[in-house]
């Protein structure tokens, strides 16, 4: 198998062997095929007829996008006016907007329709840099509806290089199931659930567990149902109130807790001790006005932060992740280091995906050559309609027509 080096770069390797961001100047990397095999120095590479010359440049992992509801039809850019004029999220969905307005479109769209948005939503994440994106169901709310949710996101991500990864998502009781939430949690836990990890339509699930969505009771059980079925848990947690979803995290060795504006010191503990990480979501944060997660406190704890865009039709429709970056190092306070760690490393944890999020031997190649040689550019520069992409390579391979205007 013939080799492809890279070199003459400011390699960012994320690597966690190395102390920070793990950057290696005058650095150089080497792959055969879709796969990383070495990463040193420029004077050390090995020898091939097939190199790219950086010219001093930044090289990143790919960008991933570890929590995204990219599967939906139908806007809500009311709900956004609403806001704006001073309703609150609770009060708006409350009304019947929320997660429950986009409940008709989506189940009204073909398949058709629900593969192409979501392939254009995807296309927009990969030209900002997101080389690996997750894909939440639950704009459905019905067994069958859900499943389809999960083959569209299949069948989208057997046409890309992209990498997908996707998750069953309990979002909420769907209105019409309220008065009978219990057998509806039933349905989730015994026929859903089951259902996907048999068609391995998800790697995770994730539960909503706040106010207006499930209990910490029903979150336990939903949790339940997923580790019997083989599949790892995730949640939405403490975005309006602590229901205790990261207590139940950490018992549960959950990949992810996200949002977290709620959180008290035995859930950190928790987070802290089981390994999982807690996910910023910057945009919906700041859009809902909500108060800024206690990054302070999960970094004195020493629990890893990822940072994602939480897109979604109501609360951040958002594709980029440097925006992301801007608003987590701003807003929220991290560091650039914090937040690049976020995007790469820690957000493979958050999934539980190898192989991603570090420049190390046996990583796939999925890499970003940046036009400049400092990691704070691309948060710095987070709006430019300049190209900051100058290349980009998924798995091993270089991208120039999906990169379309942003490829050299």
């Amino acid at each position: 198998m013939s080799e492809f080096v890279i070199h003459n770069a400011r390699v960012v390797t994320c690597d966690p062997a190395r102390a920070g961001l793990g950057v290696i100047d005058h650095g150089a990397i080497a792959l055969a095929g879709s796969t990383i095999r070495w990463v040193g120095h420029t004077a050390e590479r090995p020898k091939s007829e097939r190199e790219f010359d950086a010219g001093g440049r930044l090289v990143t992992p790919g960008l991933i996008d570890c929590h995204t509801h990219a599967i939906f039809a139908g806007e809500r850019a009311n709900e956004f006016a609403m806001r704006a004029a001073g309703r609150t999220y609770l009060e708006i969905a409350q009304a019947g907007g929320g997660i429950a307005a986009s409940l008709g479109p989506t189940r009204a769209a073909t398949d058709a329709a629900l593969i192409a948005a979501l392939n254009e939503r995807l296309d927009a994440a990969l030209r900002g840099g997101t080389t690996t994106i997750e894909v939440k169901s639950g704009y459905d709310l019905t067994v069958d509806g859900e499943l389809r949710l999960l083959g569209c996101v299949a069948a989208a991500a057997k046409r890309r290089g992209q990498r997908v990864v996707p998750t069953l998502l309990a979002h909420l009781v769907p209105p019409e199931r309220a008065a009978h939430r219990d057998r509806f949690v039933a349905e989730l836990c015994d026929q859903l659930i089951p259902r996907v990890a048999e068609a391995q339509l998800a790697t995770s699930v994730d539960a909503y567990c706040d106010e207006g969505a499930f209990t910490l009771a029903e979150t336990r059980a939903i949790f339940g149902a997923a580790r019997g079925a083989g599949l790892r848990v995730r949640a939405h947690a403490g975005q309006f109130r602590d229901f205790g979803a990261a207590e139940l995290l950490g018992e549960m060795s959950g990949l992810s807790a996200d949002h977290v504006e709620q959180i008290s010191e035995p859930g950190i503990a928790a987070l802290a001790r089981a390994g999982t990480v807690a996910v910023m979501l910057p945009g919906a944060c700041v859009q809902l006005r909500l108060p800024v997660p206690p990054v302070e406190r999960l970094r004195r704890a020493g629990v890893a932060m990822a940072v994602a865009s939480d897109l979604n039709p109501g609360s951040s429709y958002c594709e980029t992740l440097p925006i992301q970056m801007w608003l987590a190092t701003t807003h929220f306070g991290m560091t650039v280091e914090e937040a690049w760690l976020g995007v790469t490393r820690h957000a493979a944890r958050a999934l539980g995906v190898t192989g991603a999020g570090t420049i190390t031997r046996g990583a796939r190649g999925d890499l970003i050559v940046w036009g400049c040689d400092e990691p704070a550019y691309i948060p710095y520069r987070y709006g430019t309609t300049t190209p900051l992409i100058d290349a980009m390579f998924l798995g091993g391979e270089r991208l120039v027509a999906a990169l379309s205007p942003l490829a050299s």
